[in-house]
């Protein structure tokens, strides 16, 4: 998406969560704004490529339209993108989808449901058949305790306290558990508070803000007007959330090179034997032997471009890898084609790098996004020597292989 494209859009200054989308309107990513107008805007910064990072710069080339969703806070803003980015796994939203442990918000199945913060990992492996709802999960720690301290002087909730013990807990003393210690809060009541505060957490304030209306209503009705106050303040408080304290989570650091992930590939033969093909992995700046693979490829594979595309094939079928943010290929503007035409098949928008070589077999230019190839040129060179030189071992061992079944078969024949 270019400048010029970004300004034809009107986006309103006002907190909610954006949305990049490529060409066939596919999610791309998802993200939290203050004011979406401002956050928006500074994707379009002359110097993105050096003060976002890679992530931010692919993002972009290959986004299409951006469209939004205000809210009526940032809070709202925050609850709702981590429930969007949970239902929609944009192929950018990486740092929620890795393998670290993140908090998250859990409601038990209980006749009186705790709300508790969790580890993802701990949901997974210790309490999952007993959760009724999960929500989550949240990278930043520090954001979701100061969100919550908000959400529980809306809804009060039961984290530690036993129903009915009698004597109230601290949390009931300041107003922040509406009294299942006490009996003050029956069952009955405490679910329509689990509820509404289910439905908030999902990012559906209008349809609180409706029920409590109704329940206001029917109360005053009913002519239990301290209840239906109480209501009234609950509905004022849920208009007027004052989460000044959020704004600083709300912008992303996006130039941490420690998340970068780039990939590269090559392949090696001689005369179309012992053909092997492999990938590397540069993380950090630097190689990570532990995440190399090999790809033994067939003999009726008889051309680097076949061979490219089985071995790109074969990588992407393991959805259980983390997706990289670079991919970095040996070759020319076929061998592109090749990876545009895999990451197509897979629905994949990660930005390609190919490293042209001249009759030496050395660099000689590159083919792919400028921006990308003038911030991350040394890493980019990096994978593609490691690349070849994994490739050429890899080889080799398959060529000795091959020998040694070769002699050993003549052996075995003049031994009849």
């Amino acid at each position: 998406m270019t400048l010029a494209e970004y300004k034809k859009i009107s986006l309103p200054e006002a907190p909610g969560v954006y949305f990049f989308r490529d060409r066939a309107n596919a999610i791309l990513y998802i993200g939290k704004a203050t004011s979406l107008k401002d956050r928006v805007r500074s994707y379009f910064a002359p110097d993105l490529n050096k003060t976002r990072g890679l992530k931010v710069v692919s993002m972009v080339v290959n986004a299409h339209a951006v469209t939004w969703q205000e809210t009526g806070s940032v809070l709202e803003a925050l609850l709702l993108e981590t429930e969007l980015i949970k239902k929609y796994k944009p192929v950018f939203n990486t740092k929620e989808k890795d393998n670290k442990s993140y908090n998250c918000i859990v409601i038990t199945k209980e006749s009186f449901p705790r709300v508790l913060v969790l580890r993802t990992r701990n949901v997974l492996e210790d309490m999952k058949k007993d959760i009724a709802y999960t929500f989550g999960p949240f990278s930043s720690g520090q954001a979701l305790r100061d969100s919550l301290k908000i959400i529980r002087k809306i809804f009060p909730f039961r984290d530690t306290c036993v129903p009915y013990a009698g004597k109230p807990c601290f949390n009931a003393q300041i107003g922040l558990c509406p009294g299942v210690c006490t009996g003050t809060c029956n069952e009955k009541e405490y679910k329509k508070i689990i509820r509404n505060l289910v439905s908030f957490f999902k990012g559906n304030r209008e349809e609180v803000l409706k029920r409590l209306t109704k329940e206001m209503n029917s109360e005053a009705k009913a002519l239990h007007f301290e209840r239906a106050g109480e209501i009234k303040k609950t509905i004022f408080v849920l208009t007027h959330i004052r989460d000044s304290a959020l704004i600083k989570y709300t912008e992303v650091v996006d130039n941490d090179m420690k998340s970068i992930r780039i990939e590269g590939y090559d392949v090696a033969h001689i005369s179309g034997t012992a053909r092997a093909g492999v990938m590397v992995v540069v993380e950090n700046g630097d190689p990570n032997k532990g995440e190399y693979r090999k790809f033994k490829l067939p003999e009726k594979i008889n051309d680097d471009y076949k061979a490219l595309q089985e071995v790109l094939e074969r990588r992407f079928a393991h959805t259980e890898w983390r997706l990289p943010d670079l991919i970095v290929i040996d070759g020319g503007v076929g061998q592109m084609n090749i990876a545009k035409g895999v990451l197509s098949e897979y629905k994949l928008s990660i930005p390609l790098v190919s490293v042209v070589k001249n009759a030496q077999h050395k660099p000689d230019h590159f083919l792919g996004e400028v921006k990308i190839i003038d911030t991350y040129k040394k890493h980019i060179l990096l994978t593609n020597s490691e690349a070849h030189r994994f490739a050429m071992s890899y080889h080799t061992q398959l060529r000795n292989k091959n020998l040694l079944s070769i002699k050993d078969n003549k052996r075995k024949a003049r031994m009849k």
